[in-house]
């Protein structure tokens, strides 16, 4: 079953208000809604919208505070043409492939190019987006922390009249100039094919799948989720449980995985749908004793699946391809400060990466989905 939930960055906005000592009425506006019931959309999305309409009328632009400010970190070419990527958080290997990216496309462009890493947290983006609005900025990239919160980032975007460009995640709502992303679904789809094959080879066509999730409050979370069960379904196989990311951590990983192994004693595979944490489940199997009776595929990629594939030890993996995502993105951005026309919409391809194709894919995998160059 589908256990849709806000998760803790998103309660940051009640926190900041809450650790201020002005403002007590709208402090206890806002807590009322939390201890209304903090499980519902509904709730929440009264409390940032009250957030948000808090934000605009007390004018409330914040500084970064050094000691709490994630990667601040720029290219200056004594231009006047400057851009900046907001990015929920380049600890993660995805995201910063795609940083690289888009910084060398704006580099050989000649923009002076900034990032503000997130770290996760939807009230730290706020804060980011609200200090580069006051700046003199060309143009904005954005990969969200989710949908909703770039509902918001838009809004405020638009009102100081300074574009955006979307890579990855996606938005609820709002005006921008291009979205990049992923064929999420169609990838999904693909990789739950390879992964119905290898299970129907074993003989385990009648094993439960169970599923490590990235946050389902994502556009691209929900696409994955659907083209891998629409897989699933037309195989026949079932599944047994989705767990939604929060921390993204090794640990968590592992507790999911091994959660999913005591709770389902038919289990025969798991699904990451986020790369950089494959060894806590890798982990989980071993010390479950299920190592070789329960298949891992991942979407997305490290440079180590390069040989954990060819070895077995991962079924695939369906590549996206962050690298060119991120340059494309600086392409969009400029087209369109240029006075060029933009697609609104563009869906790059995700490779679906098995035993049997990753030798003839490499060159791509090696540039667009893991960023390294001049190989």
């Amino acid at each position: 079953m589908l256990k849709m939930f806000w998760n803790d960055a998103d309660q940051d906005f009640v926190v900041f208000l809450s650790n201020a000592n002005k403002h007590s009425f709208i402090k206890k506006l806002l807590m009322g809604f939390e201890e209304m019931n903090n499980s519902t959309i509904l709730c929440q999305s009264l409390s940032r919208l009250f957030f948000v309409l808090i934000l605009t009328v007390q004018g409330c632009f914040f500084s970064v505070n050094n000691s709490e400010a994630a990667d601040v970190r720029s290219t200056s070419h004594n231009t006047s043409k400057k851009l900046v990527y907001l990015v929920s958080d380049l600890r993660i290997p995805f995201w910063d492939i795609m940083w690289r990216g888009i910084k060398s496309r704006a580099t050989s462009l000649g923009y002076e190019i900034e990032v503000y890493s997130a770290k996760n947290s939807a009230k730290r983006e706020l804060e980011f987006t609200l200090k580069v609005l006051k700046e003199n900025v060309s143009g904005i990239i954005v990969s969200p922390t989710n949908s909703s919160a770039c509902t918001t980032i838009l809004k405020f975007a638009q009102s100081a009249r300074v574009p955006v460009v979307i890579s990855d995640i996606g938005t609820d709502g709002g005006d921008y100039v291009s979205y990049i992303s992923s064929n999420n679904r169609d990838g999904a789809y693909r990789l739950g094919r390879i992964l119905a094959k290898s299970l129907t080879d074993a003989g385990w066509q009648n094993g439960r799948i169970g599923i490590i999730a990235i946050p389902q409050m994502r556009e691209n979370g929900r696409a994955r989720t659907a083209g891998f069960m629409q897989a699933m379904d037309e195989a026949g196989i079932k599944g047994s449980d989705i767990k939604q990311q929060v921390t993204f951590s090794y640990q968590e990983t592992y507790d999911y995985s091994e959660e999913l192994i005591e709770k389902t004693p038919d289990l025969r595979a798991i699904w990451l749908q986020g790369s950089d944490r494959y060894q806590g489940a890798l982990d989980a199997i071993a010390d479950t004793g299920k190592t070789g009776e329960i298949l891992l595929i991942s979407y997305d990629a490290e440079p180590i699946f390069l040989d954990l594939i060819p070895q077995g030890v991962l079924v695939g993996a369906a590549m996206q391809q962050p690298y060119l995502m991120g340059e494309e993105a600086v392409m969009s951005l400029h087209r369109h400060l240029n006075g060029q026309m933009v697609e609104k919409e563009r869906q790059l391809p995700v490779l679906a990466v098995s035993q049997e194709n990753i030798n003839e894919q490499l060159s791509l995998i090696r540039r667009n989905v893991l960023g390294i160059e001049n190989q």
